[in-house]
């Protein structure tokens, strides 16, 4: 993708402007804000460069900027990864900063998009695992680059992946040099958390990747509104939905927008998530729904129940209302050909359903089958560290446990279709993250169990109850047999 490192036997046409009596700026490749980039030649060794001629924002303390020109010269110095753009020099000269970088030649992710709409989804992940790569190489030097969007990413023909414009990164453990009130980074792409004023975190970059990753998928941004005041309260307030991508893409999308830091996947979670959908994506992946215009979206209410585990609770509650918010239905966001070969079927319990399940209040493991017909409960029920054929991996009170009856007349069935997708989705970002024992996951197979619509809709004999909304994950042994600890590792 970077163009090779010739000599270049010819000199560059007469009057071109020559920076530090050695790069000569042949063509503009493109300005923003804070400056223009020129194609250039490197006369002193004979290699084409990218040079970036920085420019004093207006009313910044020049000393301020001239550090900050700086430290985007050592931050990006003190990076190695293959998807990072490489710096070579800073010259400071007839009042200007100009920034000596690798060439890269190739159109950058908005051109893309911009030229063809949606990508397909493997190529969609692929990008996803580089800028991810990237991402956490500057994170592990204490470097967040804060400005994570299409126009900083370059994609080579060949499917490599540069991510560049460290400008504005800061290193964490470095004073900020930006100046009050300003918002660094394009606010269509900006992590929820920096927009409430708290301080930018790696998790910030994540979040402005699944933002970059949405807009690959759909074609459209994932919160643009008419006005950036808009943008802002779309941000912070609303939740989008996929409608042409499905399976472990999707999970890793939303996975990175959740709201909460604290909740959103980790490098961990959504490498192995990329990597399942760069290698295998299912039949009918890309939905047939055609968008255009603001992606719909819904407000999300803090839920009514809790999941039996934290981390998951803000992730559950962006997937099921964005389920049920009606995208999903027409672009099939998970379909039931899985590109999972580990996930098998989903059943549903209680009354109506495939099988009866009472879950035990003191075990999470069991000795039964999930088969039409069967019932299991706490006579199934065993210890986790003594060998059982099924685990209760996650669970999630979907669209809340409310005793209300206000609240439960609101939250209608979602129909079987929708419940199951919801579930599948929910089931396998767990799975296919630190839930599961990574040296374990190979070895398993999993599902997700739903209420049936009587058992959703049903009023149990105590008033006080509630009615049955809870999702819930198991695995089994692939092929047969028991497993003989938890392969569960999750705090419950």
């Amino acid at each position: 993708m970077t163009e090779e490192q010739t000599q270049q036997t010819t000199p560059p046409a007469t009057g071109a402007r020559v920076v530090a009596g050695r790069y000569a700026l042949l063509d503009e490749l493109g300005r923003g804000g804070m400056g223009v980039v020129w194609r250039a030649q490197d006369q002193v060794i004979g290699r084409p460069v990218a040079v970036k001629e920085l420019r004093l924002p207006g009313g910044a303390d020049e000393a301020v900027f001239t550090e900050r020109v700086l430290r985007e010269v050592r931050t990006a110095g003190r990076l190695n990864d293959p998807a990072i753009v490489t710096v070579f020099d800073v010259v400071a000269e007839g009042g200007a900063t100009f920034i000596v970088m690798e060439l890269v030649d190739a159109p950058t992710l908005g051109d893309l998009v911009r030229r063809h709409g949606a990508l397909p989804p493997q190529q969609v992940a692929s990008i996803g695992q580089q800028v991810l790569s990237a991402l956490r190489a500057a994170h592990e030097a204490g470097i967040v680059h804060r400005d994570v969007k299409p126009g900083n990413i370059m994609v080579g023909a060949n499917g490599r992946v540069k991510l560049t414009d460290f400008g504005i990164a800061t290193a964490v453990d470095d004073p900020r040099l930006t100046a009050s009130g300003m918002i660094v980074g394009s606010p269509a792409f900006m992590a929820p958390e920096r927009l409430e004023g708290h301080e930018t975190l790696p998790a910030s970059d994540l979040w402005s990747l699944g933002a970059t990753l949405y807009l690959a998928a759909e074609g459209v941004m994932a919160f643009d509104r008419p006005t950036t005041a808009a943008t802002l309260h779309a941000i912070v307030n609303e939740v989008p939905f996929l409608t042409r991508v499905q399976g472990p893409l999707a999970s890793a999308i939303m996975g990175l927008l959740v709201a909460n830091p604290e909740g959103r996947i980790s490098y961990h979670q959504a490498g192995h998530l990329l990597g399942i959908a760069a290698r295998n994506i299912p039949p009918g992946g890309i939905g047939t729904a055609v968008h255009h215009g603001p992606p719909p979206t819904r407000t999300v209410a803090a839920p009514g129940g809790k999941s039996r585990r934290g981390l998951w609770v803000t992730a559950g509650v962006v997937l099921g209302v964005v389920l049920l918010a009606g995208g999903f239905l027409a672009g099939q966001w998970w379909a039931s050909e899985s590109a999972d070969e580990a996930m098998l079927p989903t059943m549903t319990y209680g009354t109506g359903g495939d099988m009866s399940f009472e879950p035990s209040s003191s075990y999470d493991c069991y000795n039964g089958r999930v088969q039409p017909g069967y019932s299991l409960g706490s006579d199934n029920s065993v210890s986790c560290d003594k060998s059982h054929d099924l685990e209760v991996y996650d669970e999630i009170d979907s669209l809340g446990n409310a005793s209300s009856s206000e609240t439960t007349t609101l939250v209608a069935y979602p129909g079987a279709e929708a419940l199951r997708r919801y579930a599948e989705s929910f089931c396998s970002l767990s799975f296919h993250s630190g839930t599961i024992d990574d040296g374990q996951r190979a070895t398993l197979n999993y599902r997700a169990l739903v209420p049936s619509q009587a058992q959703w809709a049903a009023r149990p004999d105590n008033s006080y109850d509630d009615p049955a909304r809870t999702v819930y994950c198991l695995v089994s042994k692939l092929g047969g047999g028991q497993i003989t600890d938890t392969v569960t590792v999750k705090v419950r």
